[in-house]
């Protein structure tokens, strides 16, 4: 998967960005380092004026690619979904048992997150580590309807949509696939931050993963 991998571009949506990072050395080192960044001190905590004395680079200088730390959040949010739809593409593709299938898109999409060498100015661990701590300020903002309409959450919607297609192909008879799907893709974010976290609340530890927890969830549910 990783030679795919390294041949394909995350589209992500233009008007997150002034300029394309992915077409500059300064726009793959601003994604690169903001990541690492982010991880560092917090979203809440990042500026440009950090980022720029990161890379040595003057401020306005990112301005010239993101409008605001906000339109960057969103910009690595949705390439992490775009990255996580490919993984779930090729990981399903030949799967023809439709309750496989599901079994294994539920790992994909809930499981610990390595980094992909194949894609070198961006460490997804990390980036994993971003969006379990702060995807929901992306979407928890008075601005989701009109940014909701821009199409910034397609990727999300679109790796979603993917997993209530298989749960209907699984139990068409199922009447919440929608809110099923929705469900373990955010709820596995949370889960895994409180295994980190707030271990006394949570049945997930090292032995037993939130990718164990939901695809037991769903073969009681479908069953």
């Amino acid at each position: 998967m990783q030679t795919i991998l390294s041949n394909i571009i995350i589209s992500v949506n233009e008007k997150l960005y002034v300029k394309n990072p992915e077409t500059s050395t300064l726009g793959k080192n601003i994604i690169k380092q903001s990541i690492i960044l982010i991880d560092e001190v917090g979203f809440d905590n990042f500026t440009f004026k950090k980022l720029g004395e990161r890379i040595g680079s003057n401020e306005s200088s990112l301005y010239r690619y993101f409008e605001n730390k906000h339109k960057l959040l969103l910009y690595l949010s949705s390439w992490y979904w775009g990255w996580m739809e490919y993984r779930l593409v090729f990981a399903t593709n030949n799967i023809v048992n439709p309750t496989e299938k599901l079994q294994k898109a539920i790992a994909i999409v809930t499981e610990k997150i390595e980094d992909d060498s194949a894609t070198q100015h961006i460490n997804e661990a990390i980036l994993n580590k971003i969006i379990v701590l702060e995807f929901t300020k992306t979407i928890l903002t008075k601005e989701v309807d009109e940014e909701n309409k821009e199409g910034f959450f397609l990727i999300y919607k679109r790796v979603i949509n993917r997993i209530i297609t298989m749960i209907q192909e699984v139990n068409p008879n199922y009447h919440y696939a929608k809110s099923l799907a929705s469900s373990i893709v955010e709820g596995a974010l949370h889960q895994h931050f409180l295994k980190d976290h707030l271990k006394t609340i949570t049945n997930c530890n090292e032995e037993n993963s939130p990718s164990q927890f939901y695809q037991n969830m769903i073969a009681l549910i479908l069953k």
